[in-house]
This record gives C-alpha cells, structure tokens and sequence, in this order.
C-alpha cells in the first residue's frame, strides 16, 4: 500500500476516500503505520473504516429515536450465534465493491483479510443463530429495537477431536482486539446477590421492602451495530461483561497472598467467562443462576435508564416498552422488574403487575422437559432472597386466581404452581414465564399445538388467548447472498434482487424448474460449492471426498432427540451391505456431519466419538474408496454453516417426532437447494406442504403413533431381533468392532438402544433405510433432482425471519416500523 498521509473524512465512497480512510484508522486507531503494517493491522483498519459508515446511520437512528419516543421492543437472549463481520457489515453498508477496489494491488487481499475475521463466540446452537436472523430483520424492517446478551469471553468451546472424541477448548475470540464493538465502561450497573431483606412503613403505613445484597458485581456494556439492509437504520445489540466492585486487595498482596488478593476480581469475572456452564455440579448450577440475574438486571436497568430519558412516566413503561423473553433463560426479568416497580419506583402490587404483565412476551423453544428451567428453591432463596418473595407472592395469588376458575381441582393446583414440590423443592421458570407474560409462542405449527395440548395444557384452558404460533425464520441475506454468491447470482440474473428483502419472490423461479438450460446452470452452481467444500473437509478433517458424490449432510447440535444415531446405523448399514458385494451398484455418498456436544453431556460426546470411529474405519478401507466416505467437521460454527449449506444435496432431519420444537438448519438447507430427508416433526412439517410430497422424503412415526406405541409398552429389543440389517449393525458396534476390539467403549450407547431407546430409533430404523433407498433412486436422475432442488428453494420464501419479524411486530409487539431518514 503506498505511503498517505492521515486525513479527517471518515466515511468517503470513492476507492480513493476509502483507502485514505484504510490508512487514517491505521495511524489514529492502530498506532501502526504504512511501512510496517502486519495483516492483522491492515483487517482492523478495513474493519475500523467500514464500521465508520454503520456509525454514521448508527447516529441518525439514535436522533430519530429519541426525537420520535416509539415504542420500543428489547429483545432478551442468552445467545447469539452472529457469525463473521466484516463481510456482511460490508454489504449492509454497500462497501464491499469500494473496498475491494481499495484493496486491490496491495499486499493484502479482501479476501485474505475476510478470512482473519473473527466469530464472536455468544452462541451455540440454533437459538442464538435465531436471535441474530431477528436482529438481522428488525433492524432490515425498520423496527426501533435492541437486543441484550451476556459477552462470553470464551463462548461456549472451540471444538477438537483428539482420537475422534470431543475435547473442549476456550473460545478465545477476544484474544485480540474485536474492531466491532463499543466498550462503555462508564455506564456500569451495580448487580447484588445474596443478603437478606428488611421491611418498613413509611410516615403513611405503607409497607416497604428493601433488599440488601451480600454481594454486588458490576456490569459493563459492550454494544455492537447491527445494520439493516437496504435501509437506513442500525439497531444494537448491548453485551453485559461481569466486573468486579473491588478487583486487587493491596493488603493481602502485600503479605504475600497473592492469590486471594485477586479472589474477588476472579470471583465476580467468572459470571461472563464461558456460555452455559456444565451444571452437574452444584457450583455450576450457581454460576447459571448468577448469569441470568446478572444479564437480566443490568438489561432492566438500562431500559429503565433509556426509557426515563425520554421523559415517560413509569406509568406509561408497558406502553412504550414491549420485552421478548427468548426461552426460560431471562424468566428472572419478571420478578426483577417487580422488585424494580415496587421497591424502587414506589408502586403498590396491583399496579407493577399489570405494567410488568403487559411489558413480556415469552417465546418457548422446546417440548422437551429438562429444557424447561426449573431451580431450586434454597438457591433462589439465597442468591435472590427478595425475588424468591416475590415468586411466593405471584404464586399465591395466581392459585387462587386458578381455584376460583377450577374450584378444588387440586391436582391442577399442584401442575400449575411455580413452585414444584418434591424431594427438593423448584421454581418452575416455564411457568412463571406464563403467568407473567401477555403472549407465548410457539416456534413451528405443530410445536405450539403441542405447546397448547401438553406442555401449557392446563395454562392454555385457563388464557386461551395468550397462546400463539411464529414459525422461525432465517436471514436471506446471509444464508443464501453472503453464503452462496454464486447462487445468489444467479437468482439475481433471473428474477432481479428484490427476493432480498422480499424472500416470497423466490416463487418467481418456480417456471424455471423446468428450463434445461436453467437447470444446467444451477447444478453448475451446486458443483462448484461442492468442490469448494470438498477443499476444506480435505483442510478439516483430512478426508479426501469426491465432489460428484452426493453430500448427505447433518449439521445441528448433538442431541440424542436429534438422532445423529439414526444416522450412523444406516451409515454402517450401507457399509454392510457394500461388504457384502463389492460390486453392489450404490449411489455415492459423502456423510458430512458438525456438531457440539454439551461438556456435561455423556452420551453425545460418545456418539460422536462413535461416528469418527465409523468414519475412520470406513475411510481406511479400500472397498469403500469413492463410494462411502464419513467426514465429521470440528467447532461447527455459523463461518462453517455457511461452506455446508451450499453445498449439500441431502437434509438431514431425522428428529424423533414431537421432539423438535422448529429448526432453522431445514430451513437454511431446502433455500439453498437441499432436498429434505425428515420426520412429521417441527418446521419439516411447513417446508414438506410447501415444496410439495414429490419434492420431500417423508419417513417415520408420527407424534400420535409415538404416543400410542410408547402407551402399549414400547420394546425397542423387538426391533432388533426382527430385523438382520439392525441387529448387524448394533452388534457390530457392541463387538467394538469400530473401537480396535474394544466392547466396553460403546457399550453404554448399545445399553441405551435396546434397554432403553426413548427416542425410538430402533422403531424408525427400516423406515429411514427404505426411504434412503428412496433417495438413491432419486439422486440417479439428475434432471429430476436438479428440478426438485429448485423447487424446494423457490417455494421456501415463507422462511424468512423477515416475515417472522413481520409477524411478531404486528401481532404481538403492536410495534410499527420507523423508517429513518
């Protein structure tokens, strides 16, 4: 890069501004200089330079905001999965031609500099990914919102596999300097835990309480832009970072302690150190609880701050503020901004509950019960002594609200309290996420059915009106126009950009499904992502795969529901069957899986040591050659994703039906092309009546035939005995025959199958191996499947958090855009 000096423009549109601006951020916010510049200097400069165009629309916002006084939505989420920034803060602020022209002839190219980008490490799995496609779209529709999250210093884990198993390593995405957000460490908000309370009356008699904590951390915000599309607003998302209130005891250091002297500082920190920390300890369980008071009070906090700068009457709070609960993680907000009203603010009981009842909105994310947070209540009671009043209170007045309407029906009584009795006693957070919210959600059709029939049965007979279904969404512009370029432009060419921020255009492809020349070009787009991903499982995993084999892809958290088992008992299945006649005519097949298995989670990590085992035992073989290849990829991330979806010709979505409240990867995969192998289950069920039964494969029980199976005394050993294919398979793993002869390594899994099997693989086994049979006959006609491939894009524009967005502003915020001039 030439020598230039510094200049004052900061957000110039010319090559020329740009690169001046590249070596201005170099100088001012760098300290670095032209002459010595390192890689990583010149990517913080670019970022430095393109984050200056996002603060400029950043400002316009904040002035319209609070010239306006809106009415504003906060969205509150343990995570978010963001992914990479630099290249879409590029297209959001339509730099990234300017950028490349800018960089071009220098030492360092675009896209070297994109790949030195680091992901922020806030999220795990599809529930932080869903909550930045929100972020993406609020802020795209013009929606005055900001999002609230804790700064994971260490994320949840980078991922490795040492032998094929699982080993966690720190996230360390904050290692270096992270260009994309704004410290704010003069806005720190105290946080107590523990102590105890005191009552008092005032001059009038009025009661009083007061809680005062045992201990106090202090949060600091962080905030990142978050940019619309094709517009002028950037939304923000502010990130809590644990301090502490005293961080060095000069006095014990200097007698030589030097590790208590930082106890405290290491204490209090540790509250924002890593996601989801294993609670199968009662320590971790502790630092849980810690986490979510501690994101949801510095949350509460500076809403009230902003709302109160706007000149509103506490009164007014739940008509100028709407607060979406994004799973049970943030329920502790409802007694929070309670004890806020009360003890604070001065407001009696009636009143701060029905401004706190008309301020949340709860979405639920799960059916499955140890997903639904319950705590205990001596822990409540000692962290949160004033909030674990205030449940008491809420749950006494809400039974009776509950008898009056089913007089002594007690046994409701005891399903619906919020506290559950037993060896020991727990808050219900799922219940209390209920009682204190005016909407719950559902996240797919059949999931808020089931929501409303068994999991909220008896809350749904009492408000009725509450309940709702918002199928999930995905973003286009990452998932398909950042991912997927050269599908994107090809979209593009055909029917214009407009399907960007309107993805129901999409159905304009519809008519050239059945162009040749179309379908020619399509599946040219196809291959070279599959050539592309085909490098990097070579970089990754060390497989060595054929791009002209067809990619059959699972890439979701590990979780037995989720029945990556099922997976691999067909994998050896084929591999079985290729043994047995070396000759037999298959379909070639590419197994790609991704996956995190959750620290404390056993079971998972031995299924996925079990599917490296498979892999590698299957890889080494010669008989498998460019037939039968496994390749399991590490740290399976959002920057990962988006290589694979692209790429894939088959969706795995084989959950256990009634188990999977929606997914978003079905959805990712089926818009870029991928035909969908599922279960009736979740979101399969939508994407299934839209693209059509001749464009889906369909296999399995459904969720009345679960239920009726497991009622008659389900026997999952009566599936293996009856079918060979089965019982080779299970065997072979309970030989060790993929663990070097070892039977006790996989023995657990093997005990579980056919001991246990709650999520009925074995009964949905020969219909998934059938159907996969279904597949391969398919995959032999290319112009059959290329037309099925296109459809499937062009008739899941329906997937859009923009139109999910939509939905949740109109019907359940009542929030209208606010376009920003």
């Amino acid at each position: 890069m030439e020598i230039q000096q510094p200049t004052a423009e900061r957000t110039g549109r010319t090559p020329e501004a740009f690169r001046q601006n590249i070596v201005n951020n170099l100088y001012y916010s760098r300290g670095a200089n032209v002459q010595s510049a390192s890689a990583y200097d010149i990517y913080m400069a670019l970022s430095r330079t393109v984050r200056n165009h996002l603060v400029e629309r950043f400002r316009r916002t904040v002035d319209m905001r609070y010239a306006v006084n809106p009415r504003m939505v906060y969205y509150l989420s343990a995570e978010y999965l963001l992914g990479r920034q630099l290249q879409q803060n590029m297209l959001y602020s339509d730099t990234a031609d300017i950028a490349a022209a800018a960089m071009e002839g220098s030492n360092f190219p675009l896209q070297d500099l994109l790949a030195i980008d680091e992901e922020p490490g806030l999220g795990n799995g599809g529930l932080g990914r869903l909550a930045a496609c929100f972020l993406d779209s609020l802020a795209t529709l013009d929606i005055p919102a900001v999002g609230y999250g804790i700064r994971y210093e260490y994320g949840i884990f980078r991922q490795e596999f040492h032998d094929g198993a699982q080993v966690e390593q720190p996230d360390e995405w904050l290692l270096l300097d992270f260009p994309w957000e704004f410290a704010q460490p003069d806005d720190m908000i105290p946080v107590g835990f523990g102590g105890h309370t005191a009552q008092h009356k005032d001059d009038k008699g009025r009661l009083h309480v007061e809680w005062r904590p045992g201990e106090q951390v202090m949060g600091e915000p962080y905030h990142m832009l978050v940019p619309g599309y094709g517009t002028t607003t950037v939304n923000f998302l502010r990130l809590w970072r644990a301090r502490a209130t005293r961080e060095f005891d000069f006095r014990l250091f200097d007698t030589g302690d030097y590790a208590s002297a930082v106890e405290h500082k290491v204490h209090s920190e540790n509250i924002s150190k890593v996601l989801y920390p294993n609670d199968n300890t009662p320590q971790g369980r502790e630092l849980r609880l810690r986490q979510q008071y501690f994101f949801v009070a510095c949350s509460l906090r500076d809403i009230l701050q902003r709302f109160q700068r706007c000149g509103n009457p506490i009164e007014a709070f739940a008509d100028k503020v709407v607060i979406q609960l994004n799973d049970t993680h943030p329920v502790v907000a409802i007694p929070e901004l309670m004890r806020l009203l009360m003890d604070e603010f001065g407001l009696g009981w009636y009143q701060a509950w029905d401004i706190t009842r008309r301020t949340f909105a709860y979405t639920c994310h799960t059916l499955m019960p140890e997903a639904l947070e319950k705590w205990p209540v001596h822990l409540f009671e000692r962290l949160l002594p004033r909030h674990m009043e205030i449940i008491y209170e809420i749950n006494r007045r809400f039974l009776a609200e509950v008898s009056v309407r089913f007089p002594q029906d007690y046994g409701r009584l005891g399903r619906m309290s919020l506290i559950e009795d037993g060896h020991e006693r727990q808050v219900r957070m799922a219940h209390l996420a209920v009682v204190g919210s005016f909407s719950v959600n559902g996240v797919a059709e059949l999931h808020s059915e089931l929501l409303k029939e068994r999991v909220f049965g008896d809350f749904y007979a009492l408000w009725p009106h509450k309940f709702n279904n918002k199928t999930n969404g995905v973003t286009p512009r990452r998932f398909i126009r950042q991912s997927n370029p050269r599908l994107s432009a090809l979209v593009t060419e055909q029917i214009g950009d407009g399907w960007l921020r309107d993805l129901d255009q999409l159905a304009k492809l519809e008519p050239k499904a059945d162009d040749a020349e179309f379908r020619a070009a399509w599946r040219a787009v196809k291959t070279a992502n599959k050539t592309d991903l085909a490098r990097i499982i070579g970089n990754l995993a060390g497989v060595t795969v054929n791009p002209d084999s067809l990619y059959d892809v699972m890439v979701k958290r590990l979780h037995e529901y989720k029945r990556q088992m099922l997976k691999a008992l067909h994998i050896v299945t084929l591999y079985n069957r290729l043994r047995d006649d070396p000759a037999l005519d298959i379909v070639p097949r590419t197994f790609i899986f991704g996956a995190k298995a959750a620290p404390g989670y056993y079971m998972a990590k031995l299924i996925i040591k079990l599917i490296n085992s498979i892999g590698a035992t299957i890889n080494a073989d010669p008989l498998a050659a460019d037939r039968l290849k496994v390749a399991f990829l590490p740290n399976f991330n959002v920057t990962l994703g988006e290589a694979i979806y692209p790429a894939a010709n088959l969706s795995e979505q084989i959950s256990l039906a009634g188990k999977e409240a929606s997914g978003t990867g079905n959805m990712k995969l089926a818009l870029n092309g991928a035909l969908t192998i599922g279960t009736y289950d979740g979101a399969n069920i939508e994407i299934l009546e839209r693209v059509g039964a001749e464009n889906f494969f369909l296999f399995g029980l459904r969720v009345e035939e679960v239920g009726a199976l497991r009622a008659a005394g389900y026997r999952a050993r009566d599936y293996y005995e009856a079918d060979d294919e089965l019982r080779r398979a299970i065997d072979q793993i309970a030989a060790g025959e993929f663990a070097d002869g070892d039977p006790s390594l996989f023995a657990p899994i093997v005990s579980s199958l056919l001991d246990r099997d709650e999520f009925m693989v074995l009964a949905d086994y020969r219909a998934y191996v059938d159907c996969q049979k279904q597949v391969d006959r398919a995959f032999r006609d290319e112009e059959a499947w290329t037309r099925s491939s296109i459809l499937n894009a062009a008739r899941c524009g329906f997937f859009s958090s923009d139109r999910a967005m939509r939905q949740y502003a109109e019907e359940i915020w009542k929030v209208k855009p606010l376009p920003v001039k």
